[in-house]
């Protein structure tokens, strides 16, 4: 039978390959990531390394596989806690109204007010470069966002028949959330962060190609990016696999959010 959505599919052929690729780095990778080798320095692909090697001789498949796990790690951490906090502000916002609702969209407005790359630099000179420092900026960058996607449909589901009739037998605030509220935003929630996950993936790799994300020596995609820089004349497979592994990630994460939101929607699932 063929598939009506063809987008959905790739995009978790895509993901779940490249998360198999990052969990299984230790195994699958043929050398250390940060072995050296310095007679095999600035080779282009061979049998004995798939992808080359970078400046310093280092296996830049190795290094590429320990870079997935490094971008997606600092992206699914930052992505889930923005969701934890952005999303529950926004919900609340919705549910209490009032001051309290004010109060906390004006909140998200001021954190709007700034580009996001400036943003997440700021809060890194603050607490300083490295992983735990990229994760914190990421997911402050991408609360007001999640406060917005799900305040809105808040706003429609508390004045639903089945949770006025919820509140009239007496089921508390949180019971109502629990089991009225989350089941139907659970596709926004999921079309959403498969969204933020790909946009997310390229801050990381923004942050760490200008330094100010992941240090040396650990792996980083954006890092192997801006380290081939100043030998593209002399080899130009780091900078060409980094790349192509940066856009896979993102796309992968991308196609998948178009096709949830393909599947899950109901307005574009009655035209299919």
């Amino acid at each position: 039978m063929k598939s009506r959505n063809p987008i959905l599919w790739i995009g978790l052929v895509l993901v779940i390959a490249q998360a198999i690729g990052a969990a299984g780095a230790p195994w699958l990778t043929p050398y250390e990531p940060n072995g050296q080798d310095i007679l095999a320095r600035m080779q282009g692909p061979s049998l004995a390394h798939w992808l080359g090697t970078d400046n310093f001789g280092r296996d830049v498949l190795s290094r590429a596989l320990y870079g997935y796990r490094t971008l997606f790690a600092i992206s699914s951490v930052s992505v889930l806690g923005a969701l934890a906090l952005g999303g529950g502000i926004g919900i609340l916002a919705a549910w209490r109204g009032g001051w309290f609702d004010d109060v906390a969209m004006r909140l998200m407005d001021v954190l709007f007010a700034f580009p996001l790359i400036l943003l997440a630099i700021g809060i890194i000179a603050i607490l300083g470069p490295g992983a735990l420092g990229t994760a914190i900026a990421i997911a402050v960058v991408y609360t007001p966002i999640f406060a917005r996607i799900l305040r809105g449909p808040t706003l429609l589901l508390k004045d639903a028949e089945y949770v006025i009739a919820a509140r009239s037998i007496g089921a508390t605030d949180w019971r109502i959330m629990r089991d009225h509220l989350l089941p139907n935003l659970t596709p926004v929630i999921l079309v959403q962060t498969s969204l933020s996950l790909s946009t997310a993936i390229l801050v990381e790799a923004s942050l760490s190609f200008l330094g100010l994300g992941t240090q040396p020596p650990t792996a980083s995609l954006g890092r192997m990016l801006a380290e081939s820089r100043s030998f593209l004349a002399l080899t130009p497979w780091p900078a060409i696999f980094s790349g192509i592994a940066i856009l896979l990630a993102a796309l992968g994460f991308n196609l998948l959010g178009d096709g949830l939101q393909d599947k899950l929607d109901p307005r574009l699932r009655s035209r299919q």
